[in-house]
Formats: structure tokens, sequence, C-alpha cells
């Protein structure tokens, strides 16, 4: 009963622990030159289109802006590169049997050991990956996307924290070749 009991808080701290990272992925142009890149702008028309809350865009930009100001890039009225951004969610359900040794009624009356399923363990989650296109200003191609996965937080308090994270991730691996 101790090893089921220490494998399931194994699972729970395995499983919390796993919803905090961010998988990232990128691509970009390799004919592309990243030291030519110097001030930014967001991308309206492209930042219109993403589907989520009003409330959630401005989080998600206030967080490029500052990532982008820390990599020492300027905000312009006439930027080298435009930001846009594309989201995707969806929920995962997953189901974990819970199996092990146990005692229970035997033949002849007595308590003996055996082997079952214990309990069910069933977790809803949100899971979302946020794009994050970079556009040449100028020839009005994209030139660098980064994309992060993970699972998002319902929590309002925690939501601007979740965010940051998945955009200091992402554009982490920006310009190529840093953090690659």
């Amino acid at each position: 009963m101790k090893v089921a009991k220490l494998l399931s808080i194994l699972f729970v701290v395995t499983f919390f622990t796993s919803c905090v990272s961010v998988r990232v992925s990128t691509d970009y142009d390799r004919q592309a030159n990243f030291n030519q890149y110097k001030s930014f702008a967001f991308f309206k028309p492209g930042i219109d289109k993403a589907e989520i809350s009003d409330l959630d865009k401005k989080r998600i930009l206030r967080a490029i802006e500052s990532e982008m100001l820390s990599k020492g890039f300027i905000k312009s009225e006439n930027p080298d590169i435009l930001v846009s951004i594309f989201t995707q969610e969806r929920e995962r359900v997953d189901m974990y049997n819970n199996y092990g040794w146990s005692w229970g009624p035997g033949w002849g009356g007595g308590w003996n050991p055996w082997w079952g399923m214990g309990y069910n363990n069933v977790y809803t989650r949100t899971e979302g990956s946020l794009y994050i296109d970079l556009i040449d200003a100028k020839e009005k191609e994209l030139v660098w996307q980064g994309k992060g996965t993970g699972y998002l937080t319902k929590d309002t308090e925690k939501k601007q924290e979740r965010i940051n994270e998945f955009v200091k991730e992402i554009l982490g691996k920006f310009p190529p070749g840093i953090g690659q």
C-alpha cells in the first residue's frame, strides 16, 4: 500500500511539473540578415485575427514588447520588423489507472494480498500554442516564426506569469543562432 501511495505522489508531482514547461520550436528564412533588424512594431491585422480575448492579447503583446526591448530592439512607427501572433488551444483528457498490490478477502475467508486496480485518475487540461511571427516590414515576408506549446492556467492571477514564460521561452530562440 505504501508503494501505491508513493507512486501516486510521484505521478502527481511529475504531472504538475510537466505542466510548467513550454516546448518551443522555431523556423526562419536562412537568407535573411537578422543583424539589420533594430526596430519593431505590432502587425495589427494579424493580431486582430487571433481568437483569444482582448485582455489576453494585451498580456501577450506586453510580454513580447518587454522581451524585444530587453534584446535591444526599439519600438518604432517605422519598424524593420512587424510582430504578429496566432494562438491555438485544445482540451486534453488524460486518464491514469493505478495498479498495485492490495489486501482483500481471499478464498477461505482470510485476507490475502492480490494484484489489482486501485483507482482511476482523470485530468482535464487545456494545452495552448502561441505562434510569434516576425515579418520583414520592407519586404512584407515572414522571416522568423517561433511556436511555444504548453499547458495554460485558468487562474487569472497567474495568467500573465504563464504568458511571460511562453514569450520568454519562444523569443529566447531569436535571433537565430542564439539559444538554438
